[in-house]
């Protein structure tokens, strides 16, 4: 549980952020980029509460950032309609719309917490 609970903590707070970017924000930058790039850190950070720490931090953000790509292409063969997915709550978490600029920002939020990872190592470790 010591290795989950700052991931716990940061992705409740992420879920927070990325909530009330949903609900408040209606722009063309942040919803759309700023809200991708983010999501990926959520991501990450429900793998790592999930997989506890069990395989390396930059494996697990390839792994999130494969798992981002393939609900992408998903939501472009249309998957919450073939699943019949009415619920409007799921429909958004699942996502309804493909865009490719999407995956770029998913990449960039992997590139992010690459970069977390490494100065977090650096700082740990002493620089």
């Amino acid at each position: 549980m010591r290795k989950r609970l700052p991931y716990i903590i940061i992705f409740v707070l992420i879920f927070a952020v990325e909530t009330c970017i949903a609900l408040f924000v209606h722009d063309d930058f942040v919803r759309p980029y700023v809200g991708d790039v983010i999501v990926m850190w959520a991501v990450y950070c429900l793998a790592q509460i999930i997989l506890g720490g069990k395989f390396g931090s930059y494996k697990v953000a390839v792994g999130s950032l494969v798992f981002a790509f393939i609900v992408e292409i998903l939501q472009k063969f249309h998957i919450a309609d073939v699943m019949g997915v009415e619920n409007p709550i799921l429909r958004t978490v699942i996502g309804t719309s493909y865009a490719t600029a999407d995956l770029l920002c998913y990449f960039v939020g992997t590139v992010f917490i690459f970069a977390g990872i490494f100065l977090y190592r650096k700082f740990r470790n002493g620089i």
